[in-house]
């Protein structure tokens, strides 16, 4: 094999037909110049020079070789082109994300806007699912990454957090709760409640616990497991709920969105789920692009 270097020294002196003015033009002194010749006419087992004490020509051989090294130099730089552009355009290929309803109030669409401005290259193929349909398809290679609620199943895949939002409460127009100081959880006592089902386990949790630690037990009067159908309830004076803050960007104008007094327990995670050893090249930067997001996030 040829050393690139060798030809940058050949190709030089044939153009220059002067060593000191190749070495000066390369930035190097004439000794390495000169091996580089003499370990390149080595390989091709011609002379490619004649030297003489005051003058430097091209032999035949030299003559035939000068447009070749030039062609091999430029399909490498060529290459080298080729590489950078690939790596200024990382990312490139087709990503498949599974998602769940409740991001699509603000995450989802903050990552897509600037997942166009930043993955040019990237078409992002997306799948609404439930959580534990995430898991079985990123187990069976049909989605690359899932964002989804903490699971308590045995992790077969990494994740990590992308988002932590507070719960709110949601309640239909006109509600005594609507207005005034903000609403605690003890305000819910003896109010109808719309309570996250166990096929939300960690929603379902999530509540069942902040209710526990505050010693309420809510007047469930329907239990679903999506946060639309849930503010769908809430529009018709069904009760009242706890959602993701977020859902604030919903568009139910019969529902009204206030924060909830100072429970620390009630955050939710969004975390994003991938398999390590999956290998799409598209993959790795927009993890990176979540989890700047992420961080900047309050």
């Amino acid at each position: 094999m040829l050393d690139l270097n060798h030809l940058r020294s050949f190709v030089a002196v044939a153009e220059e037909l002067h060593f000191g003015r190749a070495a000066r033009r390369l930035g190097m002194t004439q000794p390495p110049l000169s091996r580089h010749i003499q370990l390149l006419e080595a390989r091709l087992g011609v002379r490619l020079l004649e030297r003489t004490s005051h003058s430097v020509a091209l032999t035949p051989a030299g003559q035939v070789f000068l447009p070749e090294a030039r062609a091999l130099l430029g399909a490498s730089e060529r290459a080298s082109q080729l590489v950078r552009q690939a790596a200024q355009r990382h990312g490139s290929g087709t990503l498949t994300i599974g998602f769940i309803g409740s991001s699509t109030y603000d995450f989802l669409p903050s990552i897509l806007s600037r997942a166009r401005a930043e993955l040019p290259n990237t078409e992002l193929v997306l799948k609404e699912m439930l959580g534990s349909a995430q898991i079985d398809a990123l187990q069976l290679g049909r989605i690359d990454l899932g964002l989804i609620r903490p699971s308590p199943s045995p992790l077969a895949y990494a994740s990590s957090c992308v988002l932590r939002e507070g719960m709110a409460l949601a309640l239909p127009q006109g509600h005594p709760l609507t207005s005034g100081r903000w609403p605690s959880l003890h305000d819910l006592e003896g109010e109808p409640f719309i309570m996250y089902s166990p096929d939300s386990p960690y929603m379902h949790a999530l509540l069942s616990t902040a209710f526990a630690a505050a010693g309420i037990r809510p007047r469930v009067v329907q239990a679903v497991s999506q946060a639309q159908t849930i503010l769908s309830l809430v529009s018709t004076g069904m009760g009242l709920a706890l959602v993701p803050e977020d859902t604030r960007k919903a568009c139910f104008g019969d529902v009204v969105i206030r924060p909830i007094g100072s429970t620390p327990e009630l955050v939710a995670e969004l975390h994003a789920i991938w398999q390590p050893e999956n290998r799409n090249p598209a993959l790795g930067p927009f993890r990176d692009l979540l989890h700047r997001i992420a961080k900047r996030r309050p």
